[in-house]
């Protein structure tokens, strides 16, 4: 993808609640002709996005909830952002510097998506808030937040450019010590409409032939594999739901990205509704990429009453590779003091 700018103003409308720690909770809307994206400061989710299809017509492709209460119980991390390190952590401990940090275990021994509270469960502040453009919102993780060492200042700005494409952009700033940081966005993408049944007949592709194979408790190996031939297997675009039951439950795997530039944007996938004519693309400045096909989304009562149920929408969520901690052959997430890790990706929306 070519150079991207920026240029762009906000519009926002903010429908205030307030929370039980007299902090407020908002929900915030970004417009741009049909185009629009509704946000909150709670987890920082993206709550919808209305786009529309081939003929027109007017959906909203991202699973959520009508109120901040749906985002406060929830367990499938609807469009939140996760961090401060985000997929898993084998052991829920890691070793840098030295020195040994044994961090809050939420998901067996392991933990997920930065614990028990991560980013997706906070309340962020709006540092920034303008017409058709952008909102960013901020939040101070303190040292020794669910085991994690050093303070950091994390920023995330969501922004429409030009004509239906949403960029994000992640920055996070170490201050007295070294820590791991990788930062995702986790929104659940149906292309034909949230309310509309699976993802299966979804086309994908994945700009990446290698993956980062699991074990039993879905921590990576270390190793990376070859994707041709195999149920991983995107390297061209196809049915979600071609091979699907070659897996246990579905697909949650890490993709390494094709490219060794982490300061431009590659792309990473493509995603097609022959329905709908909708078509996503997605370009990352990160290495990789996490496929999620929804495998553990159970009657889940979402936006409108409809119950959202497995394979209900798939997750791209552009990363750092998972345990990379654990993992020195991986790509680096240690931010050092003073250091700024910064992650960059852009959705744009087709329809046709």
């Amino acid at each position: 993808m070519g150079r991207i700018t920026f240029s762009c103003v906000f519009v926002v409308l903010a429908f205030l609640l307030a929370n039980t720690n007299g902090v407020e909770v908002g929900f915030y809307e970004l417009k741009r002709g049909d185009f629009s994206v509704k946000l909150t400061n709670y987890g920082a989710v993206i709550n919808s996005v209305i786009l529309p299809d081939r003929n027109g017509k007017l959906d909203d492709v991202v699973l959520g909830f009508d109120s901040v209460d749906g985002y406060k119980n929830d367990t499938t991390y609807f469009g939140a952002v996760v961090g401060r390190v985000a997929n898993r952590i084998g052991g829920a401990k890691f070793t840098l510097n030295g020195t040994t940090y044994n961090l809050v275990a939420n998901e067996g021994n392991n933990i997920l998506h930065g614990g028990p509270k991560g980013y997706g469960d906070v309340i962020w502040s709006v540092l920034t808030y303008k017409p058709d453009s952008h909102i960013t919102f901020t939040y101070e993780s303190s040292d020794g937040e669910e085991g994690f060492p050093g303070a950091l200042s994390v920023a995330v700005t969501y922004m429409l450019i030009e004509t239906n494409k949403l960029g994000v952009k992640f920055e996070a700033k170490a201050h007295n010590k070294a820590t791991p940081v990788n930062l995702a966005q986790h929104a659940y993408w149906n292309l034909g409409g949230h309310n509309s049944g699976d993802i299966l007949s979804h086309e994908l592709q994945i700009f990446g032939s290698h993956i980062t194979p699991v074990d039993a408790e879905l921590i990576p190996t270390g190793e990376l594999t070859p994707v041709k031939g195999t149920p991983f297997d995107f390297l061209e675009l196809h049915k979600i739901g071609d091979r699907i039951n070659e897996l246990p439950k579905g697909y949650d795997i890490n993709y390494a990205l094709d490219g060794n530039s982490t300061t431009h944007f590659r792309r990473a996938a493509e995603v097609y509704d022959s329905v709908s004519g909708r078509r996503l693309q997605l370009w990352t400045t990160a290495p990789g990429v996490q496929l999620y096909t929804g495998n553990l989304v159970h009657d889940v009562k979402g936006k409108g009453g409809y119950i959202y149920k497995e394979h209900a929408a798939l997750c791209l969520e552009t990363q750092g590779f998972p345990d990379s901690v654990n993992h020195p052959n991986f790509p680096s997430q240690i931010v050092n003091p003073g250091e700024t890790y910064k992650h960059i990706m852009v959705y744009r929306f087709t329809a046709h």
